[in-house]
């Protein structure tokens, strides 16, 4: 006899009924493979922060440095309640957690990139990139990062505390539209570098930071190209028709999942100490 409980006899928090990207961590196959990546998660956290430390002992306050740390840190907690999870499959509130880690750590990365395509404009054209009309736009962008990080938050934890079927629309539209918008903000360096490369300066290039400048392109670029694809993928597999739990869909498999989150994120952040 099946011990799953109806609907009516189930207490909030609700077990997910629906398929999710990278399904439920399991003991033999997600432990040793989220193992790998905490370990490599924890080696870029010192990373980072003895590059920053060196650096500040030389006057230069890398800010990447520090926000990458934060990320690495965020991605070892992330971790460590995936593997949590899987030791306890049927804890709905270490899902939830577990979920929510793994959805906002990524967007230090996001908030990262676009510090550092400002950073770039202002030193190729700084007649137009310290211009204030400009720095108003990307406070817009980095207050709505965070406000996107809140409705994110809200719509996951509010859809494992609720059976209502409009309620759980709505929390899809917010998750929808978070994600959209995210995946813009990860592609909008790529634009931002493009137009600086191409717009004849006016200027001598300011130097900033150590490093060859086609370096510093190159690196922004591929990682702004590795964002957007994980963030395309998590925002296109989001409007998909919803599967059940027992029947997930490819794209919503554990190899998606650790090549679209961990695996980018991992490339992203080392590629980050290279631009130091």
């Amino acid at each position: 006899m099946s011990t799953q409980q109806s609907p009516e006899t189930q207490h909030a928090p609700y077990p997910p009924h629906y398929s999710s990207l990278g399904g439920r961590p399991t003991l033999g196959l997600d432990v040793p493979i989220t193992s790998v990546f905490l370990l490599l998660f924890i080696i870029g956290a010192a990373g980072h922060m003895t590059i920053f430390q060196i650096n500040r002992r030389r006057g230069h306050k890398f800010i990447m440095s520090a926000l990458t740390f934060g990320f690495c840190m965020a991605r070892i907690l992330a971790s460590t309640l995936r593997i949590v999870w899987a030791c306890y499959p049927n804890d709905v509130s270490i899902a939830i957690a577990a979920q929510i880690f793994v959805a906002a750590g990524v967007l230090i990365l996001f908030l990262i990139n676009l510090i550092f395509a400002q950073r770039m404009l202002r030193a190729a054209h700084p007649h137009f990139g310290w211009h204030k009309a400009l720095s108003r736009c990307f406070l817009v962008l980095y207050v709505l990062i965070g406000a996107m990080l809140c409705m994110v938050i809200t719509a996951t934890v509010q859809s494992f505390y609720t059976l209502n079927p409009h309620t759980l629309h709505i929390d899809k539209i917010l998750q929808q539209t978070a994600g959209v918008y995210l995946m813009v903000v990860a592609f909008l360096p790529i634009p931002m570098v493009i137009i600086g490369l191409v717009v004849p300066r006016k200027t001598r290039l300011e130097k900033f930071g150590t490093g060859r400048w086609r370096t510093k392109i190159a690196i922004l670029l591929t990682s702004s190209t590795l964002l957007t694809l994980g963030a395309a993928f998590r925002a296109g597999t989001n409007f998909k028709d919803p599967r059940p739990i027992n029947d997930p869909a490819w794209y919503q498999s554990k190899a998606c999942f650790y090549l679209f989150d961990f695996t980018v994120e991992v490339l992203v952040s080392t590629s980050i100490s290279w631009s130091g």
